[in-house]
């Protein structure tokens, strides 16, 4: 763990596992609900910073867009290939400063922006679906109700087709400062946070999606804070919420009936219904190693475990996780260690044992991807985040 400093008391939330490699920021370590979206072309023509001009694919390419913190942009790849397809936001578009969680909705690409390192709190920024340009803010950082520290969850849906924003809260680097997550109408208004009240333990929460069963699901940690006396980084939460009443409605999921469940963050559901969640390693225990979890998507309970890499091998972990073409399961690797991080990985989650192909190499091996956290396909489900072919 680090000391915290003014950037540490910002994102004392955040693990030091969890710290990006960002240039001149963090030196070291570091949702309609279904929005049918058709063939696309990319309009820009200028050469990006690492002099890959930016051209329309073919429209049979599906392609995968990833944010990335490393040098603060969005990214584009052919799913199918792994190919680099150029930049599509640009970086620093729009005041963008720390790339999270992103969906598309009503040909826009939506796309959290947390401001990292600074006294700013979280926004929402809009971009134009085909070309990549910044269009608007729908939540400015100076709303009164902007998110403080939006995470990877972000979706749109439910009854009332509003932006649900997971905020992980922390303000003042107090960890008795729990989160919760908004909720914005089509315009950006601030119309609440669901009740979590029912909920005894701090709620700090990184992840949310739509399940198979209409409920919101709930990625929440507990207190990684190491200065705080509540400090507690092996506490990890899969709740689940009703969105007609905002009510929260149970733990679907936790740490105590998951041992392994540490941490949880990005989480999707696969086209049987099963929930896949990202956990951290126990850093008390040398052996333990990051890993993405199967729950059964109805009882809560470990299914299956795939391992992110091996001890005594380079670590490799991810923030978030998407399903796509073929049912295939998108991993994008982060962290601090240059032989893994900047790799996407693509995981045929029927074989046993579950086999990933490394499509995108890692940032040392000449790859783009500097540090890779959250990721989105134009036909993602803005609600569910299931993939519609």
């Amino acid at each position: 763990m680090i000391a915290c400093s003014r950037a540490c008391s910002r994102r004392s939330s955040l693990n030091a596992e969890r710290r990006p490699a960002r240039r001149h920021v963090l030196p070291s370590m570091l949702l309609s609900a279904v929005v049918a979206m058709g063939a696309w072309s990319v309009g820009q023509t200028n050469a990006n910073a690492q002099g890959v001009v930016n051209q329309p694919p073919p429209p049979t390419t599906a392609v995968l867009l990833v944010g990335d913190l490393g040098d603060n942009n969005v990214k584009q790849f052919d799913a199918s290939t792994g190919a680099y397809l150029g930049t599509f936001v640009s970086t620093g578009a729009g005041g963008l400063d720390g790339p999270m969680g992103m969906i598309f909705s009503d040909g826009q690409l939506v796309l959290i922006n947390q401001n990292i390192d600074t006294n700013i709190n979280g926004e929402i920024l809009l971009f134009d679906g085909t070309t990549g340009m910044f269009t608007n803010k729908l939540v400015a950082s100076s709303d009164h109700n902007a998110p403080f520290l939006p995470q990877t969850g972000m979706v749109r849906g439910g009854p009332k087709d509003r932006f649900y924003v997971a905020d992980i809260g922390t303000k003042g680097g107090s960890c008795a400062a729990e989160g919760n997550v908004k909720q914005y109408n089509p315009f950006g208004a601030f119309v609440g946070s669901l009740n979590r009240t029912a909920f005894k333990p701090e709620f700090h929460p990184r992840g949310v999606v739509f399940g198979p069963d209409g409920l919101l699901y709930v990625s929440s940690v507990g207190c990684l804070n190491p200065s705080d006396p509540l400090f507690d980084p092996l506490k990890g939460y899969i709740l689940r919420f009703d969105a007609q009443t905002n009510q929260f409605v149970d733990v679907f999921a936790s740490y105590v009936t998951v041992p392994d469940l540490h941490r949880p963050e990005g989480l999707v559901f696969d086209n049987n219904g099963n929930l896949w969640v990202t956990s951290f390693r126990d850093n008390s225990n040398a052996n333990d190693v990051d890993k993405i979890l199967k729950l059964d998507g109805k009882t809560g309970q470990l299914l299956d475990t795939l391992p992110l890499w091996t001890p005594g091998s380079a670590r490799a972990f991810a923030q978030a996780i998407l399903f796509g073409p073929g049912g295939k399961l998108f991993v994008p690797i982060t962290g601090n260690l240059s032989d893994t991080t900047g790799e996407l990985r693509r995981c045929d989650i029927t074989t046993n044992p579950i086999h990933c192909d490394t499509i995108v190499k890692a940032n040392s091996a000449g790859g783009p991807l500097k540090s890779p956290w959250f990721l989105i396909f134009r036909n993602s489900n803005p609600a569910t985040l299931d993939y519609q072919n």
